[in-house]
């Protein structure tokens, strides 16, 4: 390239669940890049010719084009896909058939059903209520954590099933998409998960390292600024 910066730019913002996660595939792989803040409320006409359900993150990749549609690719699924073809080291997708199948579902779990009880249920009602001033929809939130999410931390819990994985013997994209979206909860809310010992064993070994930690560092550091503390919501 003709400049310093990296061949993969992620379009969005370390505030999304699903732009940590690519952030983390690349951090894992030793793989340069660079997040480039789009408000997604008002994104610039390039964007959302390049982002057809007009969501974060969208992957560029400089080397194949650095302007235009081509080199582009929306979803983090299918961003996460392409960081594991091209960088295949160390390997973030299980080899054998059944765990690679478990590490798909699994990351669809967590993009979906966790993301919509976490996020839709607690994070958006908090956060973007104090962003603009209104006081956060508490009884919601609590609503979400008391009803909503157990269910869901039921299935992650017997899907481990003691394990220290989701899939395989070896950390995969589940385990990765799993604490990036319940990780939205933590920006705004304590996350006691005392009845679920496996899910609990699994969120702080996955917080420890760095392609966890360091996304949500720049998360935090957003959120901190209209949010000092955390919410109860027990």
């Amino acid at each position: 390239m003709s400049d310093s910066r990296p061949d993969l730019i992620i379009y969005g913002s370390p505030v999304s669940p699903f732009v940590r996660k690519a952030a983390g595939m690349c951090i894992a792989k030793g793989v340069p890049y660079e997040v480039e803040a789009i408000n997604i409320f008002a994104p610039p006409p390039w964007f959302v010719e390049i982002s057809p359900m007009k969501r974060i993150p969208v992957l560029r990749d400089r080397s194949v084009a650095e302007e235009g549609l081509a080199g582009t690719i929306p979803d983090s699924s299918a961003i996460c896909a392409y960081i594991e073809k091209k960088h295949p080291a160390p390997a973030l997708y299980p080899e054998e058939p059944m765990a690679h199948a478990q590490a798909l579902f699994i990351e669809e779990f967590a993009d979906t059903t966790l993301a919509m009880a976490g996020g839709l249920g607690i994070f958006r009602p908090i956060f973007f209520a104090i962003s603009k001033g209104q006081e956060p929809d508490l009884d919601k939130a609590r609503d979400a954590w008391a009803n909503q999410l157990p269910p869901v931390f039921d299935v992650l819990e017997t899907r481990l099933g003691g394990r220290a994985y989701f899939a395989g013997d070896a950390l995969s994209i589940a385990d990765i998409t799993v604490a990036c979206v319940l990780m939205q909860v933590s920006l705004v809310a304590e996350t006691p998960l005392d009845k679920w010992p496996g899910v609990a064993a699994h969120f702080a070994a996955m917080q420890a390292l760095p392609l966890i930690a360091e996304p949500y560092e720049q998360a935090e550091k957003i959120i901190r600024k209209a949010l000092p503390t955390r919410f109860d919501l027990t």
